[in-house]
C-alpha cells in the first residue's frame, strides 16, 4: 500500500500514524531511536505490506501488471489502491479526503526532528502539490507515477501506468474492493496485538 494507505489505517493514534508513514525510511536497528508507540506504527507498516504482498487479491492485480511494469507491478498496484481508497473515501472514513490529508501533513510537519532525511526531503513537495487529494484523481495517479518512472533504476513504464489503470479501471477497483476491508480487519486486529503486548 502507499502514503496514503499507511496513513489511514493507522487509526487516530498519532505515534502509530507517524511510525506508519516514515517506517521505509527506517532501516534495521534505527528503528530503536524511535519512542515505542512510533516504533509500534513502524512494525505495523512492515506488517501491512508483508500481508499485501501475500495475498491472494493483490497477486492477481499483480499479474495483470506484470507485462507491461515487470518488476514495478507490485508499485503500480499501490498506486492504483491508493487511488481507489482516495476517489472512495467517504465509504471508508468520516472524514473528507481533504480534512484527513491536512490533518496528517500539519502533525509530520509539527514533528520534524521525527522524520528521517528522506521525508523531511519530500515531505514539503508531498504537502504543496497535496499527494494524499491528489491521488483521488487519475491525472493525480499519472503525475506520482510519472515522478516514480523518473526515480526508477531501470525502465519501467510507469510513466504509462496512467494509460492501464483507465483501460482496465473496473479490474483493479474490483479487486481493491474486495482486498481493502480484508486488510482493514487485519489492520485492526494487529493493532490490538501489538497494543497488548507493549
Amino acid at each position: 500500500m502507499n502514503y496514503l494507505a499507511h496513513l489511514f489505517l493507522s487509526g487516530d493514534d498519532k505515534d502509530l500514524r507517524l511510525g506508519n508513514f516514515i517506517a521505509d525510511s527506517v532501516r534495521g536497528a534505527l528503528i530503536r531511536l524511535y519512542p515505542p508507540r512510533v516504533q509500534q506504527g513502524i512494525l505495523l507498516h512492515r506488517l501491512i505490506d508483508s500481508y499485501t504482498d501475500a495475498h491472494p487479491i493483490v497477486a492477481q492485480t499483480k499479474e495483470r501488471l506484470r507485462p507491461k511494469f515487470r518488476k514495478y507491478a507490485g508499485v503500480v498496484a499501490d498506486v492504483f489502491y491508493d487511488h481507489f481508497l482516495a476517489s472512495g473515501f467517504h465509504h471508508y472514513s468520516p472524514l473528507p479526503l481533504p480534512t484527513f490529508a491536512a490533518e496528517a501533513y500539519l502533525q509530520m510537519q509539527t514533528e520534524p526532528g521525527l522524520l528521517p532525511e528522506r521525508v523531511l526531503h519530500f515531505l514539503p513537495y508531498m504537502v504543496r502539490q497535496n499527494w494524499l487529494v491528489s491521488y483521488a484523481q487519475v491525472d493525480g495517479i499519472t503525475r506520482a507515477l510519472q515522478g516514480l518512472s523518473s526515480r526508477a533504476k531501470f525502465d519501467s513504464n510507469m510513466e504509462v501506468a496512467g494509460e492501464e489503470l483507465l483501460e482496465n479501471y473496473g479490474f483493479y477497483q474490483a479487486e481493491f474492493e474486495r482486498f481493502f476491508p480484508q486488510l482493514q480487519a487485519y489492520v485492526h486486529e494487529q493493532i490490538g496485538l501489538i497494543s497488548s503486548s507493549a
